[in-house]
């Protein structure tokens, strides 16, 4: 299944810490941290529930927490001055809540909400900061999620921006399970509408055309994808812009992993 992550999980020499039930950590950045990094910042971390509609910040809060997101949804919206909001990012397993810390910022420019009920690893501010020095992975997986993040906002604007309504409704649909690592997501279409900034009207006419291709079902407010493949047809190109992009980066992230040991191979032997 696609996924946000830019680098491939690598496996840990010891097991991750419980989320609270003895559940795995399912958050890809810290997975992908070296053993040394994970016993700096797991200490730090503290697990957290988040309800649907929960909100983790608004545009201009200070920025008190960040948050490994473990499961579920968490929607990065533009908010407007008359109340109005779209949706411009979308973060699940694969990704992470507080990206202006990681250059500095303090502030946020976006509300984050959970859309469906969500787990994460939340740290404060002043800690997670402090720890990035000593962190250099970490900050390195931040830094390139913070990249992905900036092409999938760029492309969602577009998309908003160009596509119809149907197709832009199955693009999220393929995003939101791709995070959720399920077809089924709880979703109503009032909340649909608000992510795609259109009336809702417009989500209960888009949802009956792939309903009645067979594309998805939706009752009692969960929405299921039947076919994935027909809907990758049926969605516009910006779902398949923002796969291939990712897949072309894991690529380039697996060979600069594969060079550098010998590259440092190579600069011991001059050495010597």
């Amino acid at each position: 299944m696609a996924t946000n992550s830019v680098l491939p999980t690598k496996s840990l020499s010891k097991p991750p810490p419980s989320d609270g039930e003895g559940k795995q950590v399912h958050s890809r950045i810290l997975l992908d941290l070296p053993a040394k990094e994970r016993e700096t910042l797991f200490p730090e971390l503290e697990f957290v529930r988040l309800e649907a509609r929960h909100v983790l910040h608004e545009p201009g809060d200070t920025l008190k927490s960040a948050y490994f997101c473990d499961s579920g949804l968490i929607s990065i919206l533009s908010v407007f001055s008359n109340g109005k909001c779209v949706e411009v990012g979308l973060v699940g397993k694969e990704g992470f809540v507080g990206i202006p810390l990681v250059s500095g910022f303090r502030t946020s420019a976006t509300r984050a909400v959970a859309q469906i009920d969500a787990t994460a690893f939340r740290v404060d501010a002043e800690t997670l900061t402090g720890i990035l020095p000593e962190c250099p992975q970490l900050e390195r997986r931040l830094q390139r999620f913070s990249q992905v993040m900036t092409m999938e906002v760029t492309q969602i604007a577009a998309c908003n921006r160009l596509h119809e309504v149907a197709e832009r409704l199955a693009r999220w649909l393929l995003m939101g399970t791709d995070r959720i690592g399920s077809n089924s997501l709880p979703l109503t279409q009032e909340v649909l509408a608000q992510m795609l900034g259109t009336r809702r009207a417009s989500v209960t006419v888009s949802a009956g055309i792939l309903q009645r291709a067979g594309l998805i079902t939706y009752t009692r407010g969960v929405v299921e994808i039947m076919d994935r493949r027909k809907l990758e047809e049926a969605s516009c190109g910006c779902y398949g812009i923002m796969q291939r992009q990712l897949k072309q980066w894991r690529c380039e992230s697996e060979e600069l992993m594969l060079r550098r040991p010998v590259t440092l191979n190579r600069l011991w032997i001059a050495r010597s």
